[in-house]
C-alpha cells in the first residue's frame, strides 16, 4: 500500500462482516508551508507557553480548561476526559441505507478510501460495492476513533468504496437566517431561458485536473527561482532546543543598578580582605624569627657581663 492504514477494523452488513482498512484519500503534502524567521540573525521563531504576570511554564502545570464566561474557566482533567471516552471499536455497522441525493454536500466533511484486508475477503467486498452501486444507496454508520465517535457515509467509488465522515446536525448552520433578505422574485421566462441556454453551452463532464490553483503554481515557481538563484542561509548548525539567549543590553542594565552594585561592591571588600588577610599572615610569620634572633644576641651579652 502507498500509505499507513488510518484505520484497520470490519465493515458489517447484518451478519456479513469485511475486513476492510481505511486510507486518507486527501493529502496536505502539496500544500506549501511557510515559518517566521528573524530576520536579523535567520533564525527560526519560537513561541513559549507562558501565563501573564508569571512568565513561562511548564508543561506538566497546563490543564485543560472550558470557559464558561469571559475570564471563568473550569478545569478538566485527562482521567475525567477518559472516562467518558467512547470504546475504540473496530466494527462500522451500516444500519441504514439512504438514497444519494438525501444527504446535503455540506454535510460531508473528510473522504477515506476502503480497501479490503487481506486475501479472500474480495469476494464480499465487491458484492457489497456492486450492490451500493446498482441501488445508488449510501450506507450510514458510526465509528470511535481515538474515544470520539464519528457518523459515517460509505458508498460506491469506481472499483472501490469510499467513506465520508459526516457533520452532525449541531455542526451545520442554519441557510434561514443568512437567505432571509433575499427577496422572492418571480423573474422574466426569457432571462431563465437565457441563463439556461448558456448553462447547458458550459455543461460537461467534471475534469478535476482541468482546474488549477494558480496562486500556488505561481508560488512554488517563485520559490524554485529563488532556490535555484539566491544564496540560503543555514542557521541549524550550534541551534539548540531550548537555548537561553542573553540579551546584552538588559543584562548591562542590570549590571548597574544599586542591589548589583552594592554586590559588586561586597564581593570586591571580601576579595580585598581575603588579600589582606592572607599578605598580613606572611607577614606575621617572618617577624618572630627576626626578633628570636634579637633576642638570643641581647641574653648572650647579658650573661657574658654577669
Amino acid at each position: 500500500m502507498p500509505a499507513r492504514a488510518y484505520w484497520t477494523g470490519q465493515l458489517r452488513l447484518s451478519l456479513v462482516s469485511i475486513p476492510v482498512q481505511l486510507y486518507a484519500a486527501t493529502k496536505t503534502a502539496s500544500r506549501i508551508a511557510f515559518h517566521q524567521i528573524h530576520q536579523p540573525s535567520g533564525k527560526r521563531v519560537r513561541y513559549e507557553k507562558v501565563v501573564p504576570g508569571l512568565g513561562p511554564v511548564e508543561t506538566s502545570e497546563i490543564v485543560k480548561g472550558y470557559e464558561v464566561d469571559k475570564g471563568r474557566y473550569i478545569t478538566v482533567s485527562d482521567e475525567e476526559l477518559d472516562s467518558i471516552r467512547l470504546e475504540a471499536k473496530k466494527v462500522i455497522d451500516l444500519v441504514r441505507f439512504v438514497d444519494q441525493t438525501d444527504i446535503d454536500p455540506i454535510y460531508f466533511d473528510r473522504p477515506f478510501f476502503v480497501v479490503p484486508d487481506g486475501e479472500g475477503n474480495e469476494e464480499a467486498y465487491v458484492v457489497l460495492r456492486q450492490s451500493l452501486h446498482e441501488t445508488q444507496r449510501i450506507g450510514l454508520g458510526q465509528m470511535a476513533i481515538r474515544g470520539q465517535g464519528s457518523l459515517v457515509a460509505v458508498k460506491a467509488c469506481g472499483r472501490g468504496i469510499i467513506l465520508e465522515t459526516l457533520r452532525y446536525a449541531d455542526e451545520i448552520r442554519r441557510s434561514d437566517a443568512f437567505f432571509a433578505d433575499i427577496p422572492n422574485l418571480d423573474p422574466a421566462s426569457d432571462l431563465t431561458d437565457l441563463a439556461k441556454e448558456l448553462i447547458q453551452r458550459k455543461s460537461g463532464p467534471f475534469e478535476p485536473a482541468e482546474f488549477k490553483d494558480a496562486y500556488t503554481m505561481a508560488l512554488r515557481e517563485m520559490l524554485d527561482k529563488k532556490i535555484k538563484n539566491e544564496p540560503i542561509r543555514d542557521v541549524s548548525e550550534g541551534e539548540e532546543k531550548g537555548a537561553v539567549v542573553i540579551d546584552l543590553m538588559e543584562a548591562l542594565k542590570r549590571s548597574l543598578t544599586p542591589a548589583a552594585a552594592a554586590s559588586r561592591s561586597a564581593k570586591e571588600a571580601a576579595s580585598r580582605s581575603a588579600k589582606e588577610a592572607s599578605g598580613g599572615s606572611a607577614k606575621e610569620k617572618a617577624k618572630p624569627e627576626k626578633k628570636a634572633s634579637g633576642k638570643g644576641k641581647k641574653t648572650a651579652k647579658a650573661k657574658s657581663a654577669a
